[in-house]
């Protein structure tokens, strides 16, 4: 049987919805609207779309970060670069033990104890997260593009974390003595978005803070917020925690009374 064609559907003629409508709209979403229908079935080629829309979400997951590809691509923008892992000993762990992936294996608290001593405003933490392709497409360009928005402050190296949960971060901030923590994370991919980057703010890390005490940007991709707004956004929430000494639901509050002018009598 061949997939019967969206015109030939007479509730949408009645509706006086034609194929080239459905066409335009779908210009506009990567939701699936309009599928069609072929007897009771979705028409083959929006089966095999789902199908492939699935198998790379999985591969998001999967599939192990490329870190020696990404190192390169870092360091030849300037980056100095250093290599650590959580707990979680493989990409099975990792998914099994979320708790696992928050904290750093022996070895790497081991590492960044030797680069103590030093003032750090700023340290960022690339993580492989749920989403090895959005940090692979996205990581190096959205840094970048931020680098020249943070000349003032004093930048670790940029640490490339593996099997590794937002709140890895927290760790290495407290060890380092930074003042802010960001973790640069793949984000748990959709159908429709299995590339999505997520950049996490967390002012005074330390091990045990929570999501309320931090800020969020996320959907950085292309088809979201491109790099540069990202970077831009980034930069403002950067400021102004150092600013308010705060990140988090407390850092909210404040931009929100900001937005509202002064109280009236």
């Amino acid at each position: 049987m061949t997939d019967k064609e969206d015109s030939d559907d007479p509730l949408l003629r009645s509706a006086g919805v034609t194929a080239d409508r459905w066409t335009e709209l779908r210009r506009h979403t990567a939701a699936r609207i309009a599928l069609g229908r072929s007897g009771v079935s979705l028409p083959t080629r929006e089966v095999l779309a789902f199908d492939l829309a699935h198998a790379q979400a999985r591969d998001a997951v999967l599939l192990a970060l490329d870190v020696k590809s990404l190192r390169t691509e870092l360091e030849a923008d300037g980056w100095t670069t250093l290599e650590v892992r959580s707990r979680a000993p493989n990409r099975r762990a990792y998914l099994a033990r979320p708790d696992w992936g928050r904290r750093l294996d022996d070895y790497s608290v081991e590492t960044l104890t030797g680069h103590m001593g030093h003032r750090i405003d700023v340290v960022f933490v690339i993580s492989d997260g749920l989403s090895s392709t959005a940090v692979q497409r996205h990581a190096a360009p959205l840094l970048r593009t931020i680098e020249p928005l943070l000349t003032p402050l004093s930048i670790a190296p940029l640490l490339i974390a593996t099997q590794a949960r937002v709140a890895l971060a927290d760790e290495v901030g407290e060890i380092l003595g930074a003042r802010i923590a960001i973790s640069v994370i793949g984000e748990r991919p959709g159908l429709s978005s299995p590339d999505s980057l997520g950049v996490y703010v967390t002012y005074s890390p330390r091990v045990g803070r929570s999501d309320a005490e931090r800020n969020c940007i996320s959907n950085i991709r292309p088809e979201g917020m491109s790099h540069a707004e990202a970077a831009s956004r980034l930069s403002l929430l950067i400021n102004s925690a150092l600013q308010a000494a705060m990140t988090g639901v407390g850092l909210r509050t404040i931009a929100d009374r900001s937005l509202q002018g002064p109280a009236r009598n």
